[in-house]
């Protein structure tokens, strides 16, 4: 695997694990973080799922904004809007749209774009220590990293109102009774649990696991035609599969598939 800066990656089988490590920042985000996001995601090296976690006590606290150099936090919209352009949003982007199934393991903080980062997963894991945060109001900023779409995408305006203009802490327990996340789960138990989930998902219809995500976020802003038309391509895509065939043989011959992603 190749060595980053900012993040440790690792192949368990055909799950990729990516750590974001910068603990002594709490995994604050520099703009070598993200574009060592970019890269890893870019290179999957054969995975067939990504699980996405932090180092040591926290997932990520979020920007570093020290990590801009200068007095960047207080000098305008245009260092912050730079950043987000050429470093965060690509890397929120890479992750959303992978052609394979994300898991992510929050452990500790997940604030500012941190909380985008641990939102971006399919399947969203959180210890019961975690907690969500939008902290932008604060400092008179707002939410960004894809903050705005996810949230209210996944527990509506009213929620997500309260997360951004009112900047409170949502623990784990309360974001899975939100629907914010898939699950909340003891500390101790937390990176087993993803994994496992992961591995699982490694093992599927890779093909229709990435046609399912494409389809997925179509059906988040798209019109009912256009989710018909995405349905029925990625039927005629998946169906011309390896895994496809094996499914319906597996059906017929009463036995659990074996998939192997083409």
């Amino acid at each position: 695997m190749a060595e980053y800066e900012t993040i440790l990656t690792e192949k368990k089988g055909d799950v990729l694990v990516v750590t974001l490590n910068r603990p002594e920042r709490l995994n604050a985000a520099s703009l070598q973080m993200a574009d060592d996001l970019s890269v890893a995601l870019y290179n999957l090296d054969g995975a067939r799922a990504v699980l996405i976690t932090g180092a040591g006590r926290a997932f990520c606290s979020g920007a570093d904004l020290q990590a801009r150099g200068g007095d960047s936090a207080v000098s305008g919209g245009d260092v912050s809007h730079r950043a987000l352009m050429n470093h965060y949003n690509p890397a929120l982007s890479q992750i959303m749209r992978l052609p394979v199934p994300v898991v992510t393991a929050v452990n500790g903080p997940a604030a500012g774009v941190g909380c985008s980062i641990g939102l971006a997963g399919d399947f969203v894991f959180a210890g019961r220590s975690a907690y969500f945060l939008q902290a932008f109001v604060n400092i008179g900023l707002v939410p960004d990293g894809g903050s705005t779409w996810l949230l209210t995408k996944a527990i509506g305006k009213a929620r997500a109102t309260q997360m951004m203009m009112l900047g409170e802490r949502i623990g784990a327990d309360q974001a899975e009774q939100w629907g914010l996340i898939y699950k909340a789960v003891d500390d101790a138990a937390l990176q087993d649990e993803a994994l496992a989930l992961a591995t699982k998902l490694a093992a599927g219809p890779t093909v229709a696991l990435a046609t399912m995500r494409r389809n997925i976020m179509t059906a988040l802003d798209g019109t009912l035609d256009e989710v018909l038309r995405a349905e029925a391509e990625g039927q005629r895509i998946a169906g011309g599969t390896q895994d496809a065939r094996e499914g319906g043989r597996s059906f017929l011959e009463k036995r659990k598939p074996v998939f192997k992603g083409a």
